[in-house]
């Protein structure tokens, strides 16, 4: 780095931030999410009737109850569609999808890390075919494109690595007996969908529903539950049978997990899903992230050392901020002092090597604390231009 960027690091390092500058809630993380303080109340409150209690007993079957109707509600289920969820979070999903939901060969949209990982568990498997892929750079989309060849097209809804975002509708084309399964582990609950365009619409709780992980959940179709149900019965396939989508269905339908699910995840969960529908649901909540995201792209528009990683608007995701920090200044040193005064988790994906900042604005997070999140910035900049 050059002696004049060393410099600045160094005073970027050194900055103090006025307290009356920073955000009443300093996390801004792209996962795990901020938990409010009421889902913590909440969890205070059972703490003796519902953690530590057994799963397949009324106190824990009324909380996946509450999340299993709270779901149906948020995202207006049409009819037959069912929420299933289990143990373990997306990645095992995907192993699960690839057991119980791929029939022979799938269609990955492969535009960040994310999506490239369902990718490689489905070209890996020994049951399936190499898999058709569309890739597109970071940064940039592509959209899946109907295959008389595949008998699934799989893509996410939201590419948390790289902050862009892919519309969920089927391809144009596509025939009644080809599955969509649409990854929004980190979109769900905050940006509107129509279900009705997938068969599997699938996420993890600590993203937009502020929980934990170690769980994974699903919005299948009358033809995701067909597709499971056949395959569950094709002798030449082995499932194991954690991976068991059959048996995670009929589990759901008792309200409850194959195994011991994390009974607090379950709790927070529920919470934050009766908040948002307090709020106004779906439609609430997808205003709120378009509000505070765009916010963020307002203030990168304005300032010459940050450009958004996304160049196109209509590709940007509204929950994940992705925003390149001109090379004269070392972002490393920008999150470093953030986080000394308690603004964290705006570190790039790791992976993408960028100098950048990452910042998520899921329901939790308010126009309030986005706007002091900017002001942060620029005194942080302005300090040390």
């Amino acid at each position: 780095m050059p002696a004049a960027s060393t410099a600045r690091s160094d005073a970027l390092r050194a900055l103090s931030i006025p307290q009356d500058l920073l955000p009443a809630d300093g996390r801004f993380g792209s996962g795990p999410s901020r938990i409010r303080s009421e889902q913590m109340d909440a969890l205070q409150s059972v703490s003796r009737t519902v953690l530590g209690t057994s799963h397949r007993q009324a106190p824990v079957k009324d909380q996946v109850a509450r999340i299993r109707q709270g779901l149906t509600e948020l995202f207006s289920l049409p009819e037959g569609y069912e929420v299933v969820l289990g143990n373990g979070g997306s990645t095992a999903f995907w192993d699960i999808a690839a057991c119980g939901l791929v029939e022979r060969r799938a269609q990955h949209l492969v535009i960040g890390e994310f999506s490239q990982k369902f990718a490689t568990e489905t070209a890996a498997a020994p049951h399936l075919e190499e898999p058709e892929t569309l890739s597109a750079a970071p940064g940039t989309i592509t959209e899946a494109v109907a295959s008389e060849d595949v008998d699934a097209y799989a893509w996410p809804h939201n590419e948390t690595s790289t902050g862009v975002m892919v519309p969920v509708r089927r391809p144009v084309g596509v025939r009644e007996d080809q599955l969509v399964l649409v990854d929004a582990t980190s979109v769900a609950g905050a940006a509107a969908v129509d279900i009705s365009q997938t068969d599997a619409y699938y996420f993890a709780p600590q993203k937009a529903f502020a929980s934990d992980g170690g769980l994974w959940l699903s919005v299948l179709s009358p033809a995701a539950i067909e597709r499971a149900e056949r395959l569950a019965k094709d002798e030449g396939r082995w499932i194991p049978a954690f991976l068991s989508l059959t048996a995670a269905i009929d589990n759901s339908r008792k309200n409850q997990t194959l195994n011991t699910p994390a009974v607090a995840t379950l709790v927070l969960l529920a919470e934050q899903i009766d908040w948002m529908l307090g709020q106004g649901g779906l439609a609430w909540a997808d205003e709120r992230t378009r509000t505070t995201s765009g916010m963020l792209q307002d203030w990168a528009a304005r300032r010459e050392e940050i450009t958004p990683f996304v160049a196109d608007p209509a590709a940007r995701s509204q929950v994940v901020t992705t925003l390149d920090v001109d090379e004269s200044i070392d972002a490393t040193a920008i999150t470093s002092v953030l986080r000394a005064h308690g603004v964290v988790d705006i570190e790039p994906y790791r992976k993408l090597g960028r100098n950048q900042l990452r910042i998520a604005t899921f329901p939790a997070v308010g126009e309030d604390d986005t706007a002091a999140l900017i002001a942060v910035l620029d005194h942080v900049l302005d300090a040390t231009a």
